[in-house]
């Protein structure tokens, strides 16, 4: 919507004329075609209202969404007590494939933003998790099911498994939109926020679902390594929520009309260095945080099992502590995005990663170490240390990117003065392409973490199997159990490859590679 001014003249008075009052957000039904947050005044009157209402509530679809997103992550612990003989690869399939559809979904989810309006792409995204949760609840658990052979049933499972994948798309088109609702001074935050809120969605459910498994089962029985569950449970206790939040997404969430740019705007990203730079290092935050929230479960049942059958209330009600490593990652996100507004940076959260990535290598060692020692106090700790790093990373990445886009749009302005204010907002557009890109790629990372880990346990897996009876499987486990030394080793090197290329490409400012590497984001000076 275009403000028209008028020319009058000066009235005859020595006072001076008050300052017109910002524009109002102009709109059609649930379409805003005025927004501009830059504006402080504008901001201040009426644009905070209605970006913390549109935050709150993408907060809360998107956290939906996550938690459905990881339900595999409980469930795969628990299909043995229903009856399924399934090896422990296997069991990684059934959560490695669920953060691979998501991981693959978040870039169209990311293009839906501007095709179809934040407001009715969330409502749309989060009517789609009954899907997941329906087939959990009805097919998973059916006498069907159970009757077919254990290739086929793996099979199915691996489908139902694979639609949980919905929930993970949902991430990058509610920080895309989002990233239109703020101003650049409070975007670190926001986004961080958001994205803390979604990734609670991990914690509700690894804390939540062991205790809807098990609900009527005596505690006696539950405590036992094979007891009955509740697999239909996992399902249904989504769907109220699931149904809240597409209802108050249609009823109280705006779309921005400036949000809706053209195909343009992501082409112009996908080809500028910095959007697969930038990507490239989410994977070692993001892909961090997801994976392990993925796979730790899992890892620690099959690294530590004589800690679960010494604790098996830990084991049954807590699924093996899991759920705190994305407590934690949640948690230090907006504080990761906090501190990169505070923190003097050339490009804001620069920095900040780079310390991620140190500091995610070294407790990487540490807990390779606790494996070694057969310690699992040193390492869950170590693991939690990573979970608080891995979130941080994820903030100040997220941070750096509309930072880094910023400045560039800065460089074409200078570039073309008269278009200043249309550049801003084609970079802005850019910055938030950038963001569902870098999502995809990152939550990719996770499917990595996964295939490495599967890759590991190949080995003992096979061993596993092939043993005759129980007791020849819990030794042949036990003495297995430093299977995953070899995958923390390849993921301490990974750290710190991502730390070297956060130092080369962003905080070198001295060498012979330090001019090709910053050239793109020299100083604008106004």
């Amino acid at each position: 919507m275009t403000t028209l001014e008028t020319d009058t003249a000066e009235p005859p008075s020595l006072a001076p004329a008050p300052d017109p009052a910002p524009p109002s957000p102009a709109r059609r039904g649930r379409w805003i075609d005025h927004w501009d947050p830059d504006d402080e005044r504008f901001w201040d009157q009426t644009g905070a209202r209605i970006a913390k209402r549109n935050l709150t509530w993408s907060m809360f679809a998107e956290h939906i969404g996550f938690s459905v997103w990881v339900l595999w992550t409980i469930i795969v612990l628990n299909l043995g007590n229903a009856g399924f003989d399934l090896s422990v690869s296997e069991l990684f399939l059934l959560t490695l494939v669920p953060n691979l559809i998501g991981s693959m979904l978040r870039i169209p989810y990311t293009f839906a933003v501007p095709r179809f309006g934040g407001r009715a792409w969330t409502t749309v995204s989060a009517a789609l998790l009954f899907l997941p949760t329906l087939l959990l609840a009805v097919v998973v658990p059916s006498g069907w099911l159970m009757g077919l052979s254990n290739s086929a049933q793996f099979w199915i499972l691996l489908i139902c498994a694979g639609t949980a994948g919905l929930g993970g798309g949902n991430f990058s088109s509610s920080m895309a939109n989002i990233s239109f609702f703020y101003p650049e001074k409070k975007k670190g935050w926001a986004l961080g926020l958001n994205a803390a809120g979604g990734n609670l969605g991990v914690f509700t459910a690894q804390l939540l679902v062991p205790l809807a498994l098990i609900v009527g089962v005596p505690y006696a029985a539950a405590k036992l390594p094979v007891h009955r569950v509740h697999l239909a449970y996992a399902g249904l206790m989504w769907m109220p929520f699931i149904a809240a939040a597409a209802l108050i997404a249609w009823f109280r969430m705006d779309s921005i009309r400036s949000a809706r740019a053209d195909k343009r705007s992501y082409v112009e990203a996908l080809s500028n260095r910095h959007t697969w730079i930038m990507s490239f290092l989410y994977i070692g935050t993001f892909g961090s945080f997801i994976g392990f929230s993925f796979a730790l479960p899992l890892v620690i049942k099959n690294t530590f099992p004589e800690f679960l059958a010494g604790h098996p209330f830990i084991a049954t009600y807590l699924a093996g502590l899991g759920f705190m490593g994305a407590l934690i990652g949640s948690l230090s996100r907006p504080v990761g995005g906090w501190l990169s507004d505070k923190i003097s940076d050339t490009i804001s959260g620069t920095k900040l990663t780079l310390g991620v990535f140190v500091g995610m290598a070294a407790f990487t060692g540490v807990a390779i170490a606790g494996v070694q020692a057969r310690s699992f106090p040193i390492f869950f700790g170590s693991f939690m240390v990573i979970f608080l790093l891995s979130g941080m990373g994820n903030g100040s990445t997220y941070k750096m990117i509309p930072s880094i886009f910023a400045r560039l749009g800065q460089q074409e302005a200078r570039q073309r003065p008269a278009g200043a204010k249309a550049t801003a907002l084609e970079f802005k557009r850019r910055a938030a392409g950038v963001i569902g890109i870098a999502g995809a790629v990152g939550a990719f990372g996770g499917v990595l973490i996964q295939v490495v880990l599967r890759q590991a346990s190949l080995d003992v897996s096979a061993a596993v199997k092939a043993a005759k009876t129980p007791a020849e499987k819990v030794a042949v486990a036990a003495a297995n159990a430093e299977w995953s030394v070899p995958a923390l080793w390849v993921f301490l090197a990974s750290y710190l490859v991502f730390a070297t290329t956060t130092w080369l490409v962003y905080l070198r400012t001295t060498g012979a590679g330090a001019e090709e590497g910053r050239a793109s984001l020299a100083a604008v000076t106004p």
